[in-house]
């Protein structure tokens, strides 16, 4: 629930807040922002540096980690996920646009911990793969995404895709425990 702020019986202004995850104490809206950005940026910085020591280390080929199970193979994704879509990247990259503004607004509205934690994860994943598709390009949006986590039975991904991935699923059992 939210407490719009006002002032307290000691004439004292008070930021808003909002009910902590176990729904006793309250924590100021702001704290759950900065969390939020906090957890976006550390998305952000591991993001780019594992997809820079990607492209110096994997150019000579993939790396074996588990034989059949899991490799590091350097893959440019000019698409979306499982490379559909490819050659979109400009629509793609507006589309990622519109949803970082969206989760913009849904931090005004997050209410607890695991909201901010969960919106951070999917905001840092989003500008994560933005920045691929802005600065990795020759035209506007037309960069490739930088994937190198290969799962060979399943896809090429990054830890953009990682964060985004687990991101969702907070929400979903975030929004299961409101119930």
């Amino acid at each position: 629930m939210r407490d719009n702020g006002g002032s307290d019986s000691g004439g004292e202004a008070r930021s808003p807040s909002v009910r902590d995850d176990d729904g006793g104490s309250s924590v100021p809206a702001l704290k759950l922002r900065l969390l939020a950005g906090l957890v976006a940026l550390l998305v952000v910085g591991l993001d780019q540096a594992t997809k820079a020591w990607a492209v110096e280390a994997l150019t000579d080929g993939p790396i074996v980690i588990i034989e059949g199970w899991l490799n590091l193979r350097l893959v440019f994704n000019t698409g979306a996920s499982f490379s559909l879509f490819a050659k979109g990247g400009a629509i793609i990259g507006l589309l990622v646009i519109a949803v970082v503004i969206m989760i913009f607004f849904a931090l005004r509205e997050a209410g607890r911990r695991l909201d901010a934690v969960a919106l951070g994860l999917v905001l840092g994943g989003a500008v994560g793969n933005l920045l691929d598709r802005a600065f990795r390009g020759d035209g506007f949006l037309d960069g490739a995404v930088v994937d190198f986590i290969n799962v060979p039975f399943f896809a090429t991904f990054n830890v953009a895709d990682i964060a985004i991935n687990i991101g969702v699923a907070l929400l979903l059992i975030a929004a299961f425990l409101r119930r």
